[in-house]
């Protein structure tokens, strides 16, 4: 039997599957483990040795829903977090607040 091509044959069965944290096809099935991410653990797996894989998943190569709004917010100083009042409510002589100024007087 030698170790090439006539072995590789007979590989028909799956060792790993699609990761439910990381969508990788790194879950290996009998381990129960993750490679890519480490699944089930708690911290997502990584290591200082493999420096391309760190830059591949690091912080900015998604879609940063939160992140880029806190970064954009962060160059304004934090000036447009506090809900203001709108402004037809503070003008004076509007038709909403004549209507609430009569229903107060009777």
């Amino acid at each position: 039997m030698t170790k090439g091509t006539s072995s590789f044959g007979k590989r028909h069965n799956k060792t790993h599957t699609l990761c439910r944290r990381c969508g990788r096809s790194s879950y290996h099935i009998q381990k129960k483990r993750c490679a890519s991410c480490g699944y089930p653990n708690a911290k997502i797996r990584k290591y200082n040795w493999s420096v391309k894989a760190r830059r591949r998943k690091t912080t900015g190569t998604g879609r940063m829903r939160y992140l880029k709004i806190v970064h954009r917010v962060f160059k304004q100083g934090f000036k447009g977090l506090t809900s203001s009042k709108s402004k037809i409510s503070t003008q004076k002589g509007t038709k909403s607040n004549e209507k609430s100024a009569a229903t107060a007087s009777q």
